[in-house]
């Protein structure tokens, strides 16, 4: 009778219909978690253009990612610190947006911020990171602390060395770029901060203008992230302000810089791109709500006289019209990619290495790389 039981427990767990190579039905599915803590006193200006007019670049690193043919999700939290209205009770630090998958949050607060003069303390800042986010555990999860600034690593009554070192104790990397000369950054701590928790240490010019080189299909790429607004179905009590922010972040995007557009109208066609909060087509294709369950009065005015199927209908459609342009943009996206790569040939000249978006992607790239992550 043993081996009977043996054999029903074994059918049950799934591993009889493994397939190598192939992840199972009910494989982990990997995350990623990128925490960024920037510094908004007085000198941090240049950091936070640069990080608005590189949010979208950033993200777009992990569009072609996968753990065992497994895309991952994205998750994002915005702290800022050193700011003096926020108060030496709470350190200087607030949290701007906690791990979130909704990118127009993030990119939202990003474009709220300010700077003003202040202290900097990286050590509370990051403790805050650390303690108050929900950090994941699965064994594919990516975990990561951005902090940057320019003051010394050592400010404040927490020690940087106590809650980098928890950090790591949690899997979650830091890693510190210093904003001004790269000496001045080992000087103060910051390349010790970044040791003590497995991370990488840069140091940038926040300053640096980035360089971009415009391609023959950002102008389709720019539209096409457009048209895609038209396929979401704002639901619920968040659906118009849903709607609203995210046409509010394609004009903080179209004004931080011509590529700044571009680079978010291809976050937009993937999959790391949710709205399941107030998107009635990312919130059932995700199953966080079946249509049915869905209130007459919260649904948006072109469905509420319709019936079921035709609700069904009308939501098929909208998805279909959308995955037609994801697929366009994503086309788009790597003959610009293609493009850039000859261009940067031809004129035998490259970005500069100094900026935000160039250290990121390359702590970004070795680190998931480890962890098994290809791109």
């Amino acid at each position: 009778m043993n081996k009977w039981i043996l054999l029903l427990v074994v059918l049950l767990s799934g591993s009889l219909w493994a397939v190598p190579g192939m992840p199972s039905a009910a494989a982990e599915k990997p995350v990623v978690q990128l925490a960024l803590l920037l510094d908004t006193s007085n000198s941090m200006d240049g950091l936070i253009e640069q990080a608005k007019s590189q949010l979208w670049k950033i993200v777009n690193e992990f569009i072609t990612a996968s753990v065992d043919g497994q895309r991952p999700d994205i998750q994002v939290a915005l702290y800022h610190y050193g700011t003096p209205a926020l108060g030496e009770r709470t350190g200087y630090v607030k949290q701007l947006t906690p791990l979130t998958t909704d990118l127009d949050k993030v990119s939202d607060a990003l474009f709220n911020l300010s700077t003003s003069g202040g202290d900097e303390y990286c050590g509370t800042v990051i403790g805050k990171a650390v303690d108050e986010l929900a950090w994941g555990i699965g064994k594919n999860d990516y975990r990561a602390i951005f902090i940057a600034g320019n003051e010394e690593f050592t400010q404040g009554r927490v020690d940087y060395r106590i809650t980098c070192k928890r950090a790591i104790s949690k899997g979650i990397l830091v890693n510190a770029i210093f904003c001004g000369n790269y000496n001045e950054g080992v000087e103060t701590n910051w390349k010790d901060g970044a040791d003590l928790a497995d991370g990488a240490y840069f140091n940038i010019d926040q300053n640096q203008q980035v360089a971009e080189i415009p391609t023959p299909f950002d102008k389709e790429l720019v539209d096409l992230g457009a048209a895609l607004n038209t396929t979401y179905i704002g639901f619920g009590q968040s659906g118009a302000a849903g709607r609203a922010n995210q046409e509010r972040q394609d004009l903080n995007a179209a004004k931080a810089s011509p590529a700044s557009i571009v680079q978010r109208s291809i976050t937009k066609s993937q999959a790391i791109y949710k709205n399941t909060s107030w998107d009635l087509v990312d919130a059932v294709n995700e199953g966080e709500i079946e249509l049915d369950e869905v209130k007459r009065e919260d649904l948006p005015a072109e469905m509420k006289s319709l019936s079921l199927d035709e609700q069904k209908k009308y939501l098929e459609t909208k998805r279909t019209e959308r995955e037609k342009i994801q697929k366009r943009i994503d086309e788009l996206r790597q003959e610009r990619a293609d493009y850039i790569v000859a261009e940067q040939k031809r004129r035998a000249a490259s970005q500069p290495e100094n900026t935000l978006d160039k250290v990121m992607s390359k702590a970004l790239r070795t680190q998931a790389g480890k962890a098994n992550y290809s791109f």
